[in-house]
Order: structure tokens, then C-alpha cells, then sequence
């Protein structure tokens, strides 16, 4: 398996950064691709984000009321074989 580093990401034009509200998924739990990852914070609204890919979440690095910058990675997945 391969794995990809998710950032966060730029849900405005004008946002700078995001903080997470909650992880949906917790570590090592199989993702589908549309699957709510987390919701994310940016000042104005509270948005949920998606996973991009299908596999497992495999490591959270950004903690549940950490302001992250855009950009910055927020999560590890493992990527099902294509």
C-alpha cells in the first residue's frame, strides 16, 4: 500500500487557516472515498471535509482544537492498490 499525507485544506478564498473541530474517523478505520474525514472550523462557518481517496486513516497528526495553517499536513492515509 501506498500512503498519502493529507493537508488541510483552503475552504475559502480568504482562509488562512482551520481549526478541527473533530476527527470522524479514528486510526486504522477503513475510508471510502466521499467519507467524512473530519469537520473543520474557519472562523465564519464549520465545514465537514471528505476523503479524496479510498483506504485507512492511518495516523492523525493534528489534534482535535489545533489551529492549522493551510496546507499543513493533517493526516496520514493508506491508499487501497489499484
Amino acid at each position: 500500500m501506498n500512503s498519502q499525507t493529507v493537508v488541510m485544506p483552503r475552504l475559502g478564498e480568504d482562509m488562512q487557516h482551520g481549526m478541527i473541530v473533530e476527527w470522524l474517523k479514528k486510526e486504522g478505520e477503513r475510508i471510502e472515498k466521499g467519507d467524512i474525514l473530519l469537520r473543520v472550523e474557519t472562523g465564519k462557518v464549520t465545514v465537514d471535509v471528505e476523503a479524496r481517496v479510498a483506504g485507512a486513516l492511518s495516523k492523525i497528526l493534528a489534534p482535535v482544537r489545533s489551529e492549522i495553517p493551510v496546507g499543513d499536513p493533517i493526516c496520514i492515509m493508506e491508499l487501497e492498490a489499484t
